[in-house]
């Protein structure tokens, strides 16, 4: 189970690197002039974090990808939420708050249920 935390939490920190590769073109000047080194800079340390959140997740499920996919997506759905609710001041309605509950609820479903 601690492997399985870990790989959550690469999951997490790749996610949260991801939102502002893509998004901070919107905060940050600089961001928005050179999106190619954003790209190659930043999609290199996210995918390498990706990919070792994969693999010590895949690990935990004896070599299972679908538990690690569903929880890769539905953390970055959750993260997405998060920071785009406080960083830019986009509300959550009752479809954002449903379809974040529902993400949630996968992760607690992979994490749970064999």
């Amino acid at each position: 189970m601690k492997n399985l935390f870990l790989g959550i939490i690469l999951y997490i920190l790749a996610q949260i690197l991801t939102w502002f590769q893509m998004n901070s073109q919107f905060i940050f000047p600089w961001f928005k002039r050179n999106p190619l080194i954003v790209s190659i800079v930043g999609g290199t340390l996210i995918s390498y974090i990706f990919i070792i959140a994969t693999r010590i997740v895949a690990e935990q499920y004896e070599g299972l990808l679908y538990p690690g996919r569903f929880i890769g997506f539905s953390v970055g759905i959750v993260v997405f939420g998060i920071l785009t609710y406080f960083l830019m001041g986009e509300g959550i309605n009752l479809k954002t708050l449903i379809s974040l509950t529902l993400a949630f609820g996968i992760i607690l479903i992979q994490i749970y249920i064999k």
